[in-house]
């Protein structure tokens, strides 16, 4: 179990409901990073006292420094300090929840210094998922997933003792908001819709994610690697109710679900407890009054990211980096009113189609087609 924890992302979604349930496990804090919200760094610093804190530019460090004169904690900003915090010598697990290809290296550095890893970063294995895995493996490092679709997998694999016992995994998602509307009704939706998800208060980026599947799609490549299973054994259906979090499909026809409240504290917390069970904040599901379970299945010509994601895994190599990239530059672009809605699709569709393709790549090469794949983004806007 978790003794003393480094939160990469802590003033986020993940960072925040992680902060919520560690006073009761009496788990303590060497490091925290953010990115430029300095006021919600610096109350979190004083409540939990870290070590170290990170932010993710100079100025907004020298901002903390000001407003933290007074306790003695160690300031850093940028890469080099997410790497520190990640390999913090007092912290035993990592709870990567930064957003996007940052996450990459801070999660290998901490892989490297043998922490355990509570991964929120999909775009960690998406990317790199070959070299993150082999890299768990030789150092002998436990990556626990927090995402609640692959904690759910993750806990319905419990007791299973050879994967060839597993048919399929079945990964559920909302559908967002846009659920059940087809290509001309998308055409035109703002972000504005787009960020109104009907179950879960995350961040802006992973919002928009789940209106266009592409989180979906992500989290697709993530179970293959974190479960090491070929992507015909990886399946998505719609539940609009979220509270089937994801099943696995035994070859006996035995099909195990996991099912809870959509609260993130739940998969949080066993991420740091495991293989403990403890009390928890959350809310414990009702059976009486969740009401109709119901499934679907995904519209691919309304949601093409989901197919697109698809693509990228079977082709493999730096492909799903290429994917990942161009659809952070084009998500962005669109928050920013840029482009519109099926302009994200459009964008990694025809960067898969460009940005050059290495079937075995290290970590430079996926670094490279990452940024590649974002310049396609930006010169065709």
């Amino acid at each position: 179990m978790t003794k003393t924890i480094s939160i990469l992302g802590s003033t986020g979604s993940i960072g925040r409901q992680t902060l919520d349930v560690i006073p009761q496990l009496g788990v303590t804090v060497a490091a925290l990073t953010a990115g430029t919200n300095v006021e919600r760094m610096e109350a979190q610093c004083r409540q939990f006292q870290p070590k170290l804190a990170v932010m993710a530019t100079e100025e907004a460090a020298r901002d903390l420094r000001a407003r933290l004169s007074d306790l003695d904690i160690e300031i850093q900003s940028g890469m080099d300090g997410l790497i520190a915090a990640a390999t913090h010598p007092e912290a035993d697990t990592v709870v990567t929840a930064v957003v996007g290809m940052v996450g990459l290296r801070p999660t290998l550095a901490a892989i490297a210094a043998k922490k355990r890893i509570a991964l929120a970063n999909k775009e960690t294995l998406v990317c790199a998922g070959e070299l993150v895995m082999a890299a768990a493996k030789e150092n002998g490092v436990d990556i626990l997933p927090v995402d609640s679709e692959h904690s759910a997998i993750f806990q319905c694999l419990m007791g299973c003792h050879d994967k060839s016992e597993v048919r399929r995994l079945i990964l559920t998602a909302s559908g967002g908001p846009f659920f059940g509307m087809n290509r001309d009704q998308l055409r035109t939706v703002k972000k504005g819709d787009a960020l109104k998800h009907p179950n879960w208060k995350m961040g802006e980026k992973i919002t928009i994610d789940c209106s266009t599947m592409m989180n979906k799609g992500l989290e697709v490549i993530e179970a293959m690697r974190l479960y090491d299973l070929p992507l015909h054994q990886v399946d998505v259906v719609i539940h609009r109710q979220s509270i089937v979090h994801s099943l696995v499909e035994y070859r006996d026809g035995a099909v195990m679900a996991q099912l809870g409240t959509p609260d993130m504290r739940i998969p949080i917390q066993l991420a740091l407890t495991y293989p403990r069970r403890l009390d928890n904040p959350a809310p414990a599901l009702d059976l009486l009054t969740c009401g109709p379970l119901t499934f679907h299945a995904p519209d691919l010509e309304a949601f093409p990211c989901l197919a697109l994601a698809r693509q990228a895994a079977e082709r493999g190599g730096t492909a799903c980096a290429v994917l990942n990239g161009a659809n952070e530059a084009a998500v962005a672009l669109y928050l920013r009113d840029e482009i519109g809605f099926y302009d994200i699709s459009d964008a990694v569709a025809r960067a898969m189609d460009t940005v050059p393709f290495v079937a075995a790549p290290t970590l430079e090469q996926v670094l490279e087609a990452d940024r590649a794949a974002r310049d396609s983004v930006y010169s065709n806007v």
